[in-house]
């Protein structure tokens, strides 16, 4: 995970969403207190100018596990993901779906995030745990600051304060409850995600290879240009539209200590 910058709200929510976060609010205030998905309209949340600043603002890669997805048009790569589940919600994986969910924030911007189809589908689902499940909001009227989400929100805070590196494991810093709680929930360390960043710190470490021989052998040319290469690629890494960024930035400041 690494901090994303929130972009600028879209026209349409501050429009549509508006409207249909007021029209679920009143359904609320006359008595509806379960709402399904037929409730909430995917042609506002899930427009494509919405998806569009959302992929733009993460550089086109999934807020949690930092895959990148395929271009919006392609939902099955990347979803709309609420950070507080408007459906209904769990307290952790053996709870019981408890509803209503954040009906109000279904459209609201600051609770939008791009994610990959497995982080949001197969682990985030509606789980949303916090530090005193008592001070949660039940509707529209409550005080939503009252919460401590456990679950890092990319927006708010920095993950590299909470989650740290060793190589392409990922552990929670100082035992933290919130990197515990996040790596635990979206299943960070799973086979496939840890095996496709052991590749890529892989080949990190080759251009590390090439960089340190190239300052042996400085009369080498054919080394020297590999080396500058070599450089290029890296910096490349650790950009933040790159897979992956945060462990090869965690990498490649240990490398320089």
């Amino acid at each position: 995970m690494i901090k994303i910058e929130r972009a600028e709200e879209p026209e349409i929510l501050k429009t549509k969403g508006k409207q249909a976060r007021k029209a679920l609010c009143t359904s609320y205030e006359q008595g509806k207190t379960e709402f399904s998905k037929e409730d909430f309209n995917d042609n506002i949340y899930a427009h494509p100018s919405v998806k569009k600043a959302l992929f733009s603002m993460q550089n086109g890669k999934c807020c949690f596990c930092e895959i990148k997805t395929k271009q919006p048009q392609h939902p099955d790569k990347g979803d709309v993901e609420h950070f507080r589940p408007k459906n209904g919600y769990q307290q952790d994986k053996d709870d019981d779906l408890h509803k209503p969910g954040y009906y109000w924030l279904a459209y609201k911007w600051t609770n939008l995030l791009w994610s990959c189809a497995t982080c949001n589908r197969s682990y985030k689902k509606n789980l949303f745990p916090l530090q005193n499940p008592t001070a949660r909001a039940k509707n529209h009227s409550d005080d939503i600051t009252s919460e401590i989400p456990l679950l890092i929100n990319p927006c708010e805070q920095n993950p590299k304060d909470y989650i740290k590196f060793n190589r392409s494991f990922i552990y929670a810093l100082d035992d933290n409850p919130y990197g515990k709680a996040t790596i635990e929930l979206l299943s960070l360390n799973r086979e496939d995600l840890e095996e496709a960043r052991r590749a890529k710190l892989k080949t990190f470490k080759q251009q590390l290879v090439l960089i340190k021989a190239a300052a042996t052998y400085t009369d080498d040319y054919d080394l020297q240009k590999a080396s500058r290469e070599a450089q290029q690629m890296i910096q490349e890494m650790a950009l933040p539209q790159a897979e992956y960024s945060a462990m090869i930035k965690a990498a490649l400041s240990k490398t320089l200590q």
